[in-house]
């Protein structure tokens, strides 16, 4: 490389940290408000997060910016080269953040920062109408980024692009007819088969034994505590400043044994993830899942395959039974197992079984596309959330803090995130599938807790990647396809056959 070339890379390579930088205290500021910040700093916090968001989309966006990657553009070196793959990510970022102002970035960042402090405190007192003001204004927001960033058919398009490159709303409607068609015969099969009881789940289960008990099972699958942590938050999430500072929370319930663990192993999955990238990449745009379809795949692969598998709790079961003698003392491990793939319709998206989780994606979605139609009004929402979970699943929310306002994303502005969960399933279940295949004792290791041979799998064909690779590449590349519902339906056929009798 020219001496000229290295020079315009370096001053390109110094914007790009400065950048990243500015987003990592943001993030850090607005995990600190899901964690630890006093209520009555929702005011300044919010300015706060708007400034180093609106900082540094300005400064990224500069004339500069442009001039250096149009001299970079075109350089013949591998394309999987850091320079050049670099430059490739960096051009797509660039083009899109320069069709959003600095002014409607930090309005974004302001207004979400309050709509989170009012999701929660709606959460907490039940009362949607708190919240109803700031989501209709978040509403607004987006469909103005979705008119900037421009679209061919559909705004939802602008909006799903930010998180799952290249794809569209009419590809995931796709994708979600076809799954349906296939699930719903499932759930029915199963509703029709005898139905067990479960009530141990739902006895008294000590907080802290349980935190203490999900603590032990992140470190022996391989999350890294001395590159991260675990708190609690109202809703779990995970965020990362660093591939060597990844936070994770989840929530607790005293009498939902499930909760918190699966919480720990799903977030886990997209921590180990952003552990797991190339140091190389360290504090570039590349250092980030690729999408958060593939993200989503691991955080499901672990919960799932791994966390609710047979083989999971051929190791753990023993070990939870004497933490909580009085609870599950007498109940044995196969009972236990099956409890945990209880396939039973639920109004907690965060809480459903594997079969019918899909379906409280599908209800999101279709909401989602009508608020940026503008065929339902923020103030319909709790009237339509009723009416279709009953649709989907039969199931009738017993308060708005159990339906609409149940999850956060919207509070966050992330229309056209939801999405990414189903194509998430689909996905793990292809790469579980081709872990299996190379790692031929897979579930005798997952059985003795050996989880370092699929961790290291995982890391060299999915995690090191970063954004070098994006989520059509990194499937290409492992099944020679691109993303299906065929696997995940066959892992779901057989895993509940066992369970519920053949399955269609």
């Amino acid at each position: 490389m020219s001496s000229t070339r290295e020079s315009d890379f370096e001053e390109l390579l110094k914007i790009i940290r400065t950048v990243c930088d500015l987003r990592a205290a943001a993030g850090l500021l607005e995990w600190d408000q899901e964690t630890y910040m006093p209520t009555g700093a929702t005011e300044a916090r919010s300015r706060q997060v708007a400034t180093l968001y609106a900082t540094s989309h300005e400064l990224f966006i500069r004339d500069r910016t442009g001039e250096l990657l149009e001299r970079l553009n075109g350089i013949e070196d591998d394309p999987m080269e850091f320079l050049t793959s670099l430059v490739r990510v960096t051009q797509r970022d660039y083009s899109r953040a320069c069709k959003l102002s600095p002014e409607l970035v930090g309005k974004i960042a302001e207004v979400t920062s309050k709509a989170k402090a009012s999701w929660a405190q709606a959460y907490r007192e039940n009362n949607f109408e708190r919240f109803a003001g700031d989501l209709e204004r978040v509403v607004g927001l987006c469909r103005e980024k979705a008119e900037a960033i421009g679209y061919a058919d559909h705004p939802y398009d602008a909006l799903l692009d930010e998180y799952e490159p290249e794809s569209t709303s009419a590809q995931i409607k796709y994708i979600f007819d076809d799954l349906r068609s296939a699930l719903v015969p499932i759930v029915q099969a199963i509703a029709e088969a005898p139905q067990m009881e479960y009530a141990f789940l739902h006895y008294s289960y000590d907080a802290e034994i349980q935190w203490d008990f999900g603590m032990e099972i992140l470190r022996d699958i391989g999350f890294d505590f001395q590159r991260g942590r675990q708190d609690l938050s109202a809703h779990p999430f995970s965020t990362s400043f660093s591939i060597n500072d990844v936070r994770l929370t989840t929530r607790i319930r005293e009498r939902s044994l499930v909760s918190g663990l699966f919480g720990s192993l799903h977030e886990a999955g997209h921590g180990m993830y952003e552990q797991g990238i190339d140091p190389e990449l360290e504090g570039t745009f590349l250092a980030q899942g690729t999408s958060l379809g593939i993200h989503e795949s691991q955080s499901r692969l672990w919960e799932n395959q791994v966390g609710r598998s047979e083989a999971f709790w051929r190791c753990y079961y023993r070990d939870l039974q004497q933490r909580f003698k009085d609870q599950l003392g007498n109940i044995p491990m196969e009972r236990f197992y099956q409890a945990m793939n209880q396939v039973r319709p639920s109004a907690i998206r965060v809480e459903a079984d594997e079969v019918t989780y899909n379906l409280h994606i599908m209800l999101r979605f279709e909401l989602e596309m009508m608020l940026l139609e503008e065929k339902a009004s923020v103030h319909e929402l709790p009237g339509l959330w009723m009416d279709r979970m009953q649709g989907y699943l039969g199931v009738q929310p017993e308060s708005d803090a159990q339906g609409v306002l149940q999850d956060i994303h919207w509070a966050l502005g992330a229309i056209g995130y939801f999405p990414t969960y189903t194509i998430g399933n689909l996905i793990s279940a292809q790469i579980f599938s081709c872990a299996q295949s190379a790692l031929t004792d897979l579930d005798d290791q997952i059985s003795r807790g050996e989880f370092k041979p699929l961790l290291e799998w995982l890391q060299t064909n999915v995690y090191h990647w970063g954004r070098k690779l994006s989520a059509a590449e990194i499937i290409d590349w492992l099944t020679n396809g691109a993303v299906s519902a065929e696997p995940w339906l066959a892992y779901i056929r057989q895993k509940y056959s066992a369970i519920y009798g053949n399955l269609p």
